[in-house]
């Protein structure tokens, strides 16, 4: 496996990039928005929050989204079939068997989450279970495995979190700027304006850009996962199988966000999805259609 791992390597660097630089941009929109207003605590503020919701979704991410889907925890004796089959692929990934929940919907998908392999979590739906045969939950089961070997739900956590830091943080600047901004525009003139409307333009394009990268790295994770799913399983037709009904199925699920959308194996938001090239950039999933083609082509 070693694709799985190799993945794993590269997300773990790009974690640390994408901290890194987001500390780095906090630090910087904060310093534009406390020199347009002269008020340094604006900056401390804006890093102090921005080191809080990097530790706390990298502690409490899964407990925080299990709980919004109300999810339940599944023991081997209540149901030994899905225990088995997450148990058989955990063992030809090399991998540890993460818990097992199960979301009270009948719209059929699946997510992974958790900080790291020793602390993941497979949540499956009751549709998925129900709709799927052993064959296709065999496939996305491999599919969300392939999430935790490739430490995705990590990466994608964290730009999740960020993103909606960002957000926050630049509707917060963009506030304050429109009724707090006139003080350096008093002292300073035309640059005063000029700051100001930077600031302005800052705010409104740092939760685009944050979206944009967030979406990008979601729908690339969805591929890499099918194809090691397809290494796990030996057998591409399952998991093409199981997209097909996923996608086809127009069952909706009662509670979801978009900040929780990315994670599942199809989009959520059922019946919602339109395939021209403007809104693909703002999917969280690849199409299903491309999905099943390059899955079926892994076979040929």
């Amino acid at each position: 496996m070693a694709l799985i791992y190799t993945q794993a390597d590269s997300n773990t660097r790009k974690t640390w990039f994408l901290l890194t630089g987001f500390l780095v941009f906090i630090i910087a929109i904060g310093w534009l928005f406390s020199y347009i207003l002269d008020d340094s605590i604006i900056l401390y503020v804006a890093v102090a929050l921005s080191i809080i919701s990097s530790f706390a979704s990298y502690w409490w991410s899964d407990k925080i989204v299990l709980a919004n889907y109300n999810a339940q925890l599944v023991e081997h004796d209540k149901n030994p079939e899905l225990y088995h089959i997450v148990e058989n692929l955990c063992i030809t990934a090399g991998l540890p068997i993460p818990k097992i929940y199960i979301i009270t919907s009948m719209q059929p998908n699946a997510f992974a989450t958790g900080r790291d392999k020793n602390h993941a979590v497979v949540a499956v739906t009751q549709g998925l279970l129900q709709k799927l045969n052993k064959t296709e939950l065999e496939g996305v089961i491999a599919h969300e495995l392939s999430h935790i070997g490739n430490k995705d739900m990590l990466l994608s956590t964290v730009v999740a979190v960020l993103a909606g830091t960002i957000a926050i943080l630049a509707n917060f600047f963009l506030r304050i700027s429109m009724f707090g901004g006139n003080r350096k525009n008093d002292r300073e003139g035309n640059s005063g304006i000029i700051m100001i409307l930077l600031g302005v333009a800052a705010a409104i394009l740092a939760p685009l850009a944050a979206t944009m990268v967030q979406l990008a790295i979601s729908r690339k994770r969805e591929f890499l996962a099918d194809a090691d799913a397809v290494l796990l399983t030996r057998y591409p037709e399952g998991l093409a199988m199981a997209l097909e009904k996923i996608s086809q199925d127009s069952t909706p699920i009662k509670i979801t966000n978009d900040a929780t959308a990315a994670m599942f194996i199809d989009s959520p938001y059922k019946g919602k999805q339109k395939t021209s090239w403007i809104t693909k950039l703002f999917m969280t999933h690849p199409p299903a259609e491309e999905r099943i083609r390059a899955l079926r082509n892994m076979g040929t």
